[in-house]
């Protein structure tokens, strides 16, 4: 193992050891997910079993989908944020890059963390719909993953942007780690298509990648159709705004850098 993998692997290893003694940690990860999913998902089962329609069933079907790969968007951009936040909350930022360690490292290292809480927090929900609402999400089949790829990178821009606004702002941008995300909920279109926005409101959803991810997923579930388009512009805008969002964070850093801000973040 190289130096570099090693200093990513050690800070991983740290935020694994807080989790594995803290067994109130392991249960927040999973607890907003199971939350969502048992509010909806009893939601798409008056649609499903009161409402006797065909179209019905399928909007309740399409609603628990949505639900859970919604969460993956969410879970990820907090797991970046949340594990950065911890090395702040325990004036561990300075110590890190005091060390050998690189941004890109540390990127990596946080990205490592945000894909296994997200792992662990959708698991107890992706049984729970299978149990409780016989939805079984990799029904698709291999499609899926694509869903879940996008939507995992969409987090992480996203968690990429709200670092950089901590680094340039320090403690008072600490709430944004915790209401953008949901903020972009009504824009991404997760249960209901582009086109019940205003006109005027279109080209922001369309912007982002989740919109064009839950188009694919309402035409894969209602019509039993693939649509690559919607996946191919999906990847396209992930990859600008995870290009834009590394700048930003990239510029950022330099900045508290030559600001002294690494040390003083949080106080």
């Amino acid at each position: 193992m190289n130096s570099a993998a090693q200093r990513i692997w050690g800070l991983i290893y740290r935020h694994l050891c807080m989790y594995r003694r803290s067994w109130p940690r392991l249960v927040e990860i999973a607890y907003w997910p199971t939350l969502e999913l048992l509010i909806w998902g009893f939601t798409a089962n008056f649609f499903s079993r009161d409402i006797h329609a065909g179209a019905a069933v399928l909007a309740g079907t399409a609603l628990i989908a949505g639900v859970l790969l919604w969460e993956i968007v969410l879970r990820a951009q907090i797991g970046v944020t949340f594990s950065f936040l911890e090395e702040i909350w325990s004036r561990n930022l300075g110590h890190l890059f005091v060390s050998p360690l690189r941004p890109a490292e540390l990127v990596a290292a946080l990205l490592c963390v945000s894909a296994i809480r997200t792992f662990i927090g959708l698991l107890p929900a992706t049984i729970i719909a299978f149990l409780l609402y016989h939805y079984d999400l990799f029904a698709p089949g291999p499609v899926m993953v694509l869903f879940f790829l996008n939507l995992l990178v969409m987090g992480w821009w996203v968690a990429l942007g709200i670092v950089a606004l901590l680094f340039r702002y320090g403690a008072g941008a600490e709430a944004l780690a915790w209401t953008i995300a949901f903020g972009i909920t009504p824009f991404a279109c997760v249960f209901y298509p582009v086109a019940s926005l205003p006109s005027w409101l279109q080209p922001v959803a369309l912007a982002l990648p989740a919109a064009h991810v839950f188009e694919g997923l309402r035409a894969l579930l209602l019509n039993g159709l693939t649509d690559w388009a919607a996946f191919g512009w999906a990847a396209v805008l992930n990859a600008l705004w995870a290009l834009a969002a590394i700048a930003v964070f990239g510029a950022e850093f330099r900045r508290a850098r030559i600001r002294g801000a690494l040390t003083s973040i949080g106080e």
